[in-house]
Parts: structure tokens; C-alpha cells; sequence
């Protein structure tokens, strides 16, 4: 029981953290480029999980856990920030967070397939209803909004639910913030020098705010983040934990709103609200 509370409370820290990543990315590529953005915070991650793992020496992964840290590399380290970036540039990052809300459904279908979790029929049924809202909305907007963002924002949540499954089900036996950093190091080789070459031609354009959005996403979003993330989805639940992840919306709305001076609409926020009550009733059913 201990071990599941304390999973429920690393996995809502995570997502925290998580929330203010495509807020910080829509600055970010107002000045840097979506493939450069990608590159670099991956990149940076990796040299700070580097060191760490030189300064807190662990076990190196077995030869059968290199598969499972590649899916995580290619789906949450290079996947997902390139997709949701290229994604930003179509739409904003307020219409981008309701997509969000179908994350927990493809956390749970791959927990179910690559973790073992295995939910109940109820857990089903409101996982299921919140990414209906979230489908249903985005095909009611009007004819401004942008199928291509749409159609990138998907692509990244398919990439990014394997890869959270399936870094949950390694942090079983290597720990959260191992497989990440993991990760991040088998990244690092071609992450750095691909981050060198499409770097900008000039840096004197860019803006402070979008230095700090690049310092954000790669110190909290690509590290610090998944620390407390993948630590939650082991100890309380692939599937359960990941139900959280509908909570992300409301709270990224919110910084968006704040932050960024992005409007957000009634249909927006209601959505959002009633993803928050599917995933309570996902959780008593986990």
C-alpha cells in the first residue's frame, strides 16, 4: 500500500513537471528551430545524466534491457519533443494540451501489452470516455484549426505512451531515474552532434525566454521529470499512475493561459474538467 501512495505521489510530481513542457516548447520554437530544440535538450539531458551516473555509480543495464532503453530512447527522448514541436508550429500549445488527455489510454494499452498490467473492465470504460471527449473535441473545431498539428500532436502520444510503458515496466528492476539517464546516454552519441549541425546560424535573435524554455525542457521535461515519473508508474501501476497524465491538461491550460496570454476556451477548459473526473473514476477501478 505504501509503495502504490507513494506511486501515486511521484507520478502527480511528474506531471507537474510535465505540464509546462509544450508551454515552454511554443516559446522555445518561436525562435529556435523543431529539429535544433529536439537535438539540444536531448543532448543537454544527456550530459547531465552522464554525470550522474559517474557520480552515483550504478548497474550498467544487462544486454536483454538494451531493446527496452531504445524504445525509450526513440519514443520519449527523440520522438515525442520532435513531434510535439513540429506540432507547435501549426498549433498552440493550449489546443495541443487537450491532446494530452489521450496519454493515459496509450500508457494503459501498452502497459497492458508490454507491462503485464491487466485493468478492469471499469478502468476501461473511463480511460475509454476521457479520450472520447478529447477526440470528440478536437473533431468539432472550426475549419482554422490545423489537421497537420493534429495529426503530429497523435503521432506523439503513440510514441510517447510506448515509451512510458515501457520505461515503467524497466524501472522495476533498473529504478526511475536510471533508465531514464540510461537513455539519455545511449542518446547522447547522436543526439550531440546532430544538435552541433542544425544549430542557428546566429544566436543573437534569440530571445531570453526562449533561453529559459530551452533550459526548462531539457533540465526538467527530458530529466527531472521523468525522474518521478517512471519512479510512479513502477511502484503504483503502469495503467493506474498513467491515469494522472489527464490531469496535465487542466494544469498546462493554466500556465498557458497565465504565461503565454494564449486564450482558452470554454469547450477547452470543459473538456479538460471532464477528463479530471474520468480519471478519479479510472483510479477507484485500477
Amino acid at each position: 500500500m505504501h509503495d502504490r501512495q507513494s506511486g501515486w505521489a511521484s507520478g502527480f510530481i511528474g506531471i507537474a513537471i510535465f505540464s509546462g513542457s509544450l508551454p515552454a516548447t511554443r516559446v522555445a520554437v518561436t525562435d529556435f528551430d523543431p529539429t535544433f530544440l529536439t537535438f539540444a535538450r536531448a543532448a543537454i539531458a544527456g550530459v547531465l545524466a552522464l554525470v550522474l551516473l559517474v557520480g552515483i555509480p550504478q548497474r550498467r543495464p544487462s544486454r536483454p534491457d538494451l531493446p527496452s532503453l531504445g524504445i525509450v530512447a526513440i519514443c520519449v527522448v527523440v520522438g515525442f519533443p520532435l513531434l510535439t514541436a513540429l506540432a507547435l508550429e501549426h498549433i498552440t500549445s493550449a489546443h495541443s494540451l487537450v491532446f494530452i488527455g489521450l496519454l493515459p489510454l496509450a500508457t494503459a494499452t501498452f502497459g497492458v501489452l508490454r507491462g503485464g498490467d491487466r485493468p478492469s473492465l471499469g478502468f476501461w470504460l473511463f480511460s475509454l470516455a476521457g479520450s472520447a471527449l478529447v477526440a470528440g473535441f478536437a473533431l468539432t473545431q472550426d475549419l482554422s484549426a490545423s489537421w497537420t498539428g493534429d495529426a503530429l500532436m497523435l503521432a506523439a502520444i503513440v510514441a510517447c505512451g510506448l515509451g512510458y510503458a515501457e520505461g515503467g515496466r524497466l524501472a522495476r528492476t533498473l529504478g526511475g531515474w536510471q533508465v531514464i539517464s540510461w537513455a539519455l546516454v545511449l542518446s547522447l552519441p547522436l543526439m550531440l552532434p546532430l544538435a552541433i549541425l542544425s544549430r542557428p546560424t546566429t544566436w543573437d535573435n534569440i530571445a531570453p525566454s526562449a533561453w529559459l524554455a530551452l533550459a526548462y525542457v531539457s533540465l526538467f521535461s527530458m530529466l527531472i521529470g521523468f525522474v518521478f515519473w517512471y519512479r510512479g508508474l513502477s511502484r503504483g501501476g503502469i495503467a493506474a499512475v498513467g491515469q494522472l497524465q489527464l490531469l496535465q491538461p487542466f494544469l498546462g491550460l493554466a500556465l498557458a493561459a497565465t504565461l503565454l496570454g494564449e486564450s482558452v476556451s470554454a469547450a477547452m477548459a470543459g473538456v479538460s474538467l471532464a477528463v479530471v473526473v474520468c480519471v478519479a473514476g479510472a483510479k477507484r477501478f485500477a
